[in-house]
């Protein structure tokens, strides 16, 4: 008997459809996963900082031109004002936390496995960049497990021994070389950059040295000061400044160690600073470092839009963990435009963490997902089924 044509598409249509629905057809996996963190910044920080970069005209910053732009909720297990550590804890293990609890439940003492660790248990390459120390507490609940975000001995520790991060750089000669005097919480000291070298890690220190290491070493741990990095507003005043790279420079030595991995990797970039500007209430702080942020943006964008397999498989996420300040634009009124290179007029409610959404930019692979109004706790489980190539269902 033959079987007309239009029979036999409708039936592969059929079996496609079914298989695809238990799950027989699977969705592609991504590669890597670039997850991008301006800790601190609320919508209100873009403006100001838009504004001040090109005035009220219709340029964007590049972290708004990605593709998807949804929200998320942003509380703790135990407060509606979150801190660092259990907003990042959240992302990294899907889970709610106590602040101040670094991807570790202290009341049932379990570590659930953050999505860094997920990523290298499949091969992949990992790495963590900020200008804050690098054990501070948003890099620290990807790469590490503590009941307390101050012991930061403790985070340096596990990052070199327990996961073997790939690529650290950012702050923290101190943390990596205390003493017994200068133990921390979980009482935690040692010389972790000699167990560095143990591990085939190679130290740099300087910006030279990472430009000049990166392409030959197995590993990198590169320490650029003891606390934080210089920020952006101060660098030309403070000359052993011009010996730490910034974080756009961090960030595509990052990608250009981790690009030739063929099973791919996870990244973790943080803007530590723009959290410290809105403490501070400092406007020209806070608006130098959200555009030093979005100079990593670029490199990003540039090294995705490079190759078109590398686009088609990475995810992109960029996602505040809470707002700060709870600053607000508030001017200037009349018949006034802020031109280029003016502030706004500006204001904050106060010093500490507010408890507002913050907004999730994205594109890639399952980024469709994080184009709506979210939980914070998605974010991983979004993340997850990307690396599974799996179909995410909303926990």
């Amino acid at each position: 008997m033959i079987l007309k044509k239009g029979f036999l598409v409708k039936f592969f249509i059929f079996i496609f459809l079914t298989f695809s629905l238990y799950g027989i057809v699977k969705t592609k996996a991504v590669t890597n996963i670039i997850f991008m963190v301006p800790d601190g910044l609320a919508i209100s920080n873009v403006t100001a900082a838009r504004v001040y970069a090109f005035g009220t005209n219709k340029q964007r910053l590049y972290l708004e031109t990605l593709d998807q732009i949804g929200y998320q909720s942003t509380h703790s297990l135990n407060s509606m004002i979150t801190d660092s550590a259990a907003a990042a804890s959240a992302w990294a293990c899907g889970e709610k936390f106590n602040n101040g609890e670094i991807s570790f439940h202290c009341k049932t003492r379990t570590s659930p496995r953050t999505i860094l660790e997920l990523a290298r248990e499949m091969g992949k390459k990992s790495g963590l960049v900020a200008t804050s120390s690098i054990t501070h507490a948003t890099p620290a609940a990807f790469g590490a497990h503590v009941s307390d975000r101050d012991c930061e001995n403790e985070i340096a520790r596990q990052y070199i021994v327990k996961n073997g991060i790939d690529i650290l750089l950012g702050a923290g000669k101190g943390i990596f070389q205390s003493s017994e005097m200068g133990a921390d919480p979980c009482g935690t000291y040692g010389d972790f950059i000699e167990l560095a070298k143990e591990r085939d890690y190679t130290i740099v220190n300087t910006r030279e040295e990472m430009f000049r290491s990166h392409k030959t070493a197995k590993k990198l741990l590169g320490l650029f000061r003891h606390v934080s990095l210089t920020p952006a507003h101060r660098r030309a005043k403070v000359k052993k400044s011009q010996d730490e790279p910034r974080l756009a420079e961090m960030t595509g030595v990052a990608l250009q160690f981790l690009e030739t991995h063929q099973k791919g990797f996870f990244l973790l970039v943080e803007g530590s600073q723009i959290d410290w500007a809105n403490h501070a209430n400092n406007l020209e702080y806070q608006i130098s470092e959200t555009l030093e942020f979005d100079k990593a943006v670029k490199v990003v964008l540039d090294w995705v839009n490079q190759d078109k397999n590398r686009k088609e498989s990475t995810l992109i996420v960029i996602v505040s963990d809470h707002d700060c300040g709870g600053f607000a634009i508030k001017g200037p009124w009349g018949k006034t435009l802020t031109q280029p290179g003016q502030y706004v007029n500006a204001g904050w409610i106060w010093g500490s963490h507010t408890g507002e959404d913050t907004i999730i930019w994205s594109q890639g692979p399952y980024s469709s997902h994080l184009g709506k109004a979210i939980d914070n706790t998605d974010i991983f489980h979004i993340m997850k089924a990307a690396l599974y190539g799996k179909e995410y269902q909303k926990q």
